[in-house]
């Protein structure tokens, strides 16, 4: 079937993002620059959550794909909507900061005060030790022309489901055979929790997406497909009557497309109810009360213990 690329960046090898931190990490932590240097040296420090050290979390690094320090202003791409052209790629404003003698403190708009030890691993990586939860994050650097949104946005294409409160079926194919899920008009995507919930409504014509009536809850999972970046697999557990799978290709920032195998029938569904992401924030900064918790990124890897000690006085 054909997919359609989304316009969102440019091309870098998705190996570039693939990064592992051990114990014997050589550390230099004098790079002969000022740290303020340091961190304008790249236009983008990806974060690598996956390399991250320490048992806590530190929210703002936890849901951020991006940071961009601009002359005290922290600037951070928590949506995947959008990605490669809000901002100028850069993303939205989520703070301010200053940095000093290896030290970065942010007041973040939400979450208020954070304070960091900086530690240069080498030339485009940078650890960010936070000594009150004794936690490490790890960003890699990149300058804007060479960065590939696009890797960034299929490789967790799953959160991008999440961005709308809900998606609205728009469009059925007038060929395919006739099945359980043409029935069904609307999905959610939930955030937080086990990451994997969804829910499904058979309602019609809900103007208001909170007046929508969810008949049925249940888990899914998105998975690759081998050789094809741009295609994706979505299998949801509908108990009741089997699993529903799926080809699933993103037509643009607020329309996906699905293919369902067993039928041959597609599907379009429209995002609605955009969800800006500063944590649980609207786009004007305000904390919004829903009903499925913040997103925020999951750590793929094992949990380690944080090698880095406090020199910080306690």
């Amino acid at each position: 079937m054909k997919t359609i690329k989304l316009l969102l960046g440019f091309a870098l090898s998705a190996t570039l993002f693939t990064s592992c931190y051990t114990e014997d990490i050589i550390v230099n932590n004098n790079p002969g620059i000022s740290l303020d240097n340091l961190l304008h040296s790249y236009d983008l420090w990806y974060v690598d959550i996956n390399s991250t050290q320490g048992y806590g979390e530190t929210p703002f690094l936890q849901i951020a794909f991006t940071l961009t320090f601009d002359n005290g202003r922290l600037y951070a791409n928590n949506n995947l909507v959008g990605i490669g052209s809000q901002g100028n790629g850069y993303g939205v404003q989520i703070g301010n900061y200053d940095a000093y003698d290896m030290i970065l403190d942010v007041n973040h708009v939400i979450d208020g005060f954070e304070t960091f030890d900086i530690y240069q691993i080498d030339n485009n990586t940078i650890e960010l030790y936070n000594p009150y939860n004794d936690t490490s994050y790890f960003l890699d650097g990149y300058q804007r022309s060479t960065f590939d949104y696009d890797y960034v946005f299929y490789d967790n294409i799953h959160y991008f489901l999440q961005e709308y409160d809900a998606w609205e079926k728009t469009y059925t194919s007038n060929y395919g055979a006739i099945n359980e899920f043409d029935n069904e008009n609307y999905l959610q995507f939930l955030s937080g929790g086990n990451d994997s919930t969804f829910r499904s409504s058979q309602g019609e014509n809900v103007y208001n997406v909170n007046n929508i009536y969810w008949d049925y809850t249940g888990v899914y999972g998105v998975g690759d497909i081998s050789g094809n970046m741009y295609l994706k697999t979505l299998t949801l557990d509908y108990d009741f009557f089997d699993n529903e799978f799926f080809e699933l290709s993103v037509i643009n920032d607020s329309t996906i497309e699905l293919y369902h195998p067993n039928s041959g029938t597609v599907y379009e569904f429209a995002g609605r109810g955009y969800i800006a992401y500063y944590r649980s924030s609207d786009t004007e900064g305000n904390i919004q009360k829903r009903e499925n918790e913040s997103k925020k990124r999951k750590q793929k890897t094992k949990k380690v213990e944080n090698p880095r000690d406090n020199t910080r006085n306690t």
